[in-house]
């Protein structure tokens, strides 16, 4: 099997922490060059400086605020600037608020739909420039199985995620034409830092879902040749036990 990623670059958002490390973590692995974008910079510069040491790939960190449009504008210039070609988009910032409908502020509901909706629509849409032209390129979205169905407390983030999912069916509809494949990846529970930063408690359980099985999805998604793809993937536990 050819490596899908030798000496490419792939964009990951989110990834200075949980999926979003994982994810860094498994495609520098397999070879490829990562641009790393989050909120935080100091995470991100020792992700990159120990993911660039060993395993030999080059590692760019670029902090920016992709909820903005601004964010998003000056993370591309920064990229162009790098002389970095970015052949995979991975979208994958984003974070969650549950609370019940009666208790739902506008604040927190516009916060969520910023990362989640607007953020991962600015960046498919700066990518999708830049792969249009060169009729070829990927479009990874984690989305979440709260796509598949609602749930109570869940207003701000599920309906979030039910946007995402149309959101990629619109752009894999547009974008076909242009040999450009855009993936929804859909995580059950995941043990990362998603829990305790939306105020609930996840503990540490050998058969709940890690990082790296969302990975090594995307890692296999991205790896079919290009002639191919699979539009959805939707990723459970096989037992988990609370």
């Amino acid at each position: 099997m050819k490596n899908t990623f030798q000496g490419s670059f792939v964009l990951v958002t989110g990834a200075s922490s949980g999926l979003g490390e994982a994810f860094a973590r498994q495609l520098a692995a397999r070879g490829a060059n990562l641009v790393l974008t989050a909120r935080s910079r100091p995470k991100l510069d020792a992700l990159a400086n120990e993911l660039s040491k060993t395993h030999g790939v080059r590692v760019e960190a670029v902090d920016a605020d992709l909820s903005q449009p601004w964010g998003v504008d000056e993370l591309f210039g920064n990229v162009d600037s790098l002389d970095v070609r970015i052949e995979h988009l991975v979208n994958n910032a984003g974070f969650g608020v549950f609370k019940k409908l009666v208790d739902m502020d506008r604040s927190s509901f516009d916060a969520v739909f910023a990362t989640n909706v607007t953020g991962a629509m600015l960046m498919g849409r700066e990518a999708a420039k830049h792969f249009i032209q060169r009729n070829k390129g990927n479009i990874v979205n984690i989305c979440s199985t709260a796509s598949l169905r609602g749930a109570a407390n869940g207003t701000a983030y599920y309906a979030s995620k039910f946007a995402l999912r149309g959101m990629t069916e619109c752009w894999r509809a547009e974008l076909r034409p242009h040999n450009i494949r855009v993936f929804l990846i859909n995580p059950s529970e995941v043990l990362t830092n998603f829990g305790a930063a939306a105020g609930f408690t996840q503990n540490e359980n050998p058969t709940k879902l890690r990082g790296e099985e969302i990975a090594h999805m995307i890692k296999a998604a991205l790896e079919m040749d290009d002639r191919g793809f699979t539009p959805e993937l939707t990723v459970f536990a096989t037992n988990p036990k609370d």
